[in-house]
């Protein structure tokens, strides 16, 4: 027989009544023709936990409220606050997407039986405040983010420890010490392979766009010396924008001098290169969900971080190669940078670049191979495209939803988050060709090519971010309900109410 639980008032106005008498129909329609309606969702109880708490967000206009007789464990309801406030922080801080991290907060609370909880997320503050009945007065906490360390492998190991709980498998005190374990853990690569790793993605990088074993060595010692620089400006707390600034400038000078040299190389893959390593692909994606899903204040924010950090990387070549120019180096704005097609090194290119990005930011190890395979596919598929006569913003937009896609199907095998599958893999399409071309148009003084050339930069960008994004929201529709043991998870609703 068919069995189906009934939606519950999400809405707290009665509206659950409606849905649970929808239900049944449902069963007896089921029960009466043996079939069932392609398109009908599945129970709400039996979607993945980041699907429920997503439903729960946006059609939830309001937190049900229950009978007035229920009592909840509110002498435990200050250390599950901080305990969700605590983990939405480090998930915020790892670029986690703002709807996700109140997800993740909600799951926690639900958990551990403080069911009228109300999250909130900023770019800098999370707020949770929770009421334990229609006459208390409600226990709010918050916490301010103010420290980003981008280590994918932690966000991984936070994501399955709020799987673990919202099925119950861990305690209020285990889940404190998983915690802490998870803070303590210390990255899984060596600051001198981060450091190789960012002189490899300059160096694969400009192998993508048409450079050569010179230029690649140039771009992978701009790109170390860079890097060591702005370290030490954030050694000494000078703000981001200026190690931005400075960490540009060692690529643009090389290609000055290369151009100076008149060796026959192509100097501007120079950087090209070093700018895939600067260019913020992670907060860019974030700030476009964000935007997406109704996180308008967050998305703003993250954006003007964006803004800051771009402008950072424009004035440092900009200055640069305004120098190169009054030098008497001639630097040109003509032409496309779209090399002419070569498959074999072009993938093996693509696959490096994701593989270097994965190490840089701290993906954890057995998932380098995922990372460089994801690249070569997100390389392959756009240039199919394109080669097609597809535009590059179409064309990016369907190589970066299918990476989407498929970075949600691998995070809900592993129970983790899609960053780590998705970030890396979008790394050989980030805009840095079109950057360059607007920033040395700027340079020179050909502002309109300059401005268009940013405009194209920009245009690119977000048609990376929408179709990650829209292969995320793809995945919750065609990805089933994870299932173990052969049987379905317990169902939300003798658990939590209120969704």
């Amino acid at each position: 027989m068919f069995e189906r639980p009934g939606r519950p008032d999400t809405t707290g106005n009665g509206d659950g009544d409606q849905a649970a008498a929808a239900d049944a129909a449902e069963v007896e329609r089921v029960e009466t023709t043996g079939t069932r309606l392609p398109w009908h969702p599945p129970p709400l109880s039996a979607l993945p936990w980041q699907d429920r708490m997503r439903t729960r967000l946006r059609f939830s206009g309001s937190t049900a409220l229950p009978p007035p007789d229920k009592t909840e464990p509110s002498n435990v309801a200050p250390r599950v606050l901080d305990l969700a406030l605590r983990t939405g922080e480090l998930l915020l801080a790892s670029g986690e997407g703002g709807e996700d991290v109140e997800a993740a907060m909600l799951g926690i609370t639900d958990a551990y039986g403080l069911e009228r909880c109300t999250p909130n997320v900023t770019f800098t503050v999370l707020t949770l405040s929770y009421q334990p009945s229609l006459v208390d007065v409600p226990i709010t906490a918050e916490r301010v983010v103010r420290r980003r360390a981008t280590d994918f492998t932690r966000l991984a190991e936070a994501h399955r420890m709020v799987e673990d709980i919202t099925t119950g498998e861990v305690t209020l005190e285990d889940a404190y010490h998983r915690l802490v374990e998870i803070r303590r853990n210390r990255h899984p690569y060596p600051r001198r392979l981060v450091l190789v790793a960012t002189g490899g993605i300059a160096a694969t990088a400009s192998v993508l766009v048409g450079g050569g074993p010179v230029v690649a060595c140039a771009a992978f010692v701009a790109a170390v010396i860079g890097d060591q620089l702005a370290q030490g400006l954030a050694k000494r707390g000078v703000p981001e924008f200026y190690q931005f600034v400075l960490a540009a400038m060692p690529a643009a000078a090389i290609a000055v001098g290369l151009i100076k040299a008149d060796i026959g190389i192509l100097p501007y893959a120079v950087v090209t290169g070093g700018l895939f390593a600067l260019l913020p692909g992670r907060a860019l994606v974030a700030a476009v969900q964000d935007g997406l899903t109704g996180f308008y204040i967050t998305a703003s924010a993250r954006l003007m971080e964006v803004f800051y950090l771009i402008i950072g990387i424009i004035c440092g070549v900009a200055i640069v190669l305004y120098g190169g120019n009054q030098l008497g180096v001639e630097l040109s704005v003509e032409g496309s940078f779209y090399p002419a097609s070569r498959p074999p090194v072009q993938l093996l290119a693509a696959a490096g670049v994701s593989l270097t990005f994965a190490v840089l930011v701290q993906v954890r190890p057995r998932a380098l191979p995922i990372a460089a395979a994801g690249g070569a596919s997100s390389w392959a598929i756009f240039e199919v495209l394109r080669i097609a006569g597809a535009s590059p913003i179409l064309a990016t937009v369907v190589a970066t939803g299918v990476v989407g896609l498929l970075g949600q199907l691998l995070a809900r095998a592993g129970r983790t988050s899609a960053l780590p599958y998705v970030i890396p893999a979008i790394g050989p399409l980030l805009p840095g060709s079109a950057m360059y071309q607007g920033m040395l148009g700027l340079a020179l003084g050909h502002t309109d090519r300059g401005w268009l050339g940013l405009v194209n930069a920009a245009g690119l960008a977000l048609a990376l971010a929408v179709g990650v994004n829209l292969g995320s929201e793809v995945a919750r529709f065609v990805l089933p309900a994870p299932q173990r043991g052969g049987r379905e998870k317990r169902a939300a609703a003798k658990r939590t109410r209120g969704f």
